[in-house]
């Protein structure tokens, strides 16, 4: 282990300042993006300057998360998802396609922007809806239908709430927003839904 050490530490010393300085400024990065990837089962360029912040905290989640669901396993997300749906009166079948479109139904994922778990809540999100777990399946999937349903009060029809849930609800003004994510992510959700959008 000293060996492969100081055998690096000799290379580093051999280069010149500026590439020390680029090698020094680009492994945090690194390590970070290809940790959101390994870990939450994302694309992510490994240099990505963007997110940092988002994508630390669920690093850091995943970490206080990841450990007790190894004793206790997660439950299927679908009966959650339509237990959700009911509870805040949304349309049959709208928190699972949610569900599936975000994560691909998988509670570990994060995403290259920092959303966190099966409902894919950024942290800023989760704290407002007092989430504590965003990796828990049940809490987590509470919540994302808690939001849905107030984006859905809020707009008035399935697919602005669905565009609201992804960018945000500021970014939409009674339309999509066209921003080459939104669009294709209603219409994804919508399809999933089973509804032409």
């Amino acid at each position: 282990m000293w060996r492969v050490l100081k055998f690096f530490l000799r290379l580093f010393g051999k280069l010149r300042f500026w590439q020390q300085l680029v090698i020094l400024v680009c492994a945090p990065l690194a390590l970070l993006n290809t940790s959101v990837a390994f870990f939450g089962s994302s694309a992510v360029f490994p240099l990505s300057p963007f997110f940092l912040k988002e994508k630390w905290h669920a690093l850091g989640a995943y970490a206080k998360h990841r450990p007790l669901c190894f004793f206790t396993g997660h439950d299927d997300l679908g009966p959650l998802a339509a237990k959700a749906e009911k509870k805040y009166a949304l349309p049959r079948g709208l928190m699972t396609a949610i569900v599936a479109v975000e994560s691909g139904s998988r509670p570990h994922r994060i995403s290259f922007a920092g959303a966190m778990g099966p409902a894919q809540l950024m942290p800023g999100t989760a704290a407002m809806l007092d989430v504590d777990d965003p990796f828990d399946p049940e809490q987590a999937i509470d919540a994302g239908a808690r939001y849905l349903s107030q984006m859905l009060k809020r707009n008035g029809r399935v697919d602005l709430a669905v565009a609201a849930y992804n960018a945000g609800p500021g970014a939409v003004n009674g339309r999509i927003p066209q921003n080459g994510e939104t669009e294709l992510y209603v219409a994804k959700v919508m399809k999933a839904l089973g509804r032409p959008n």
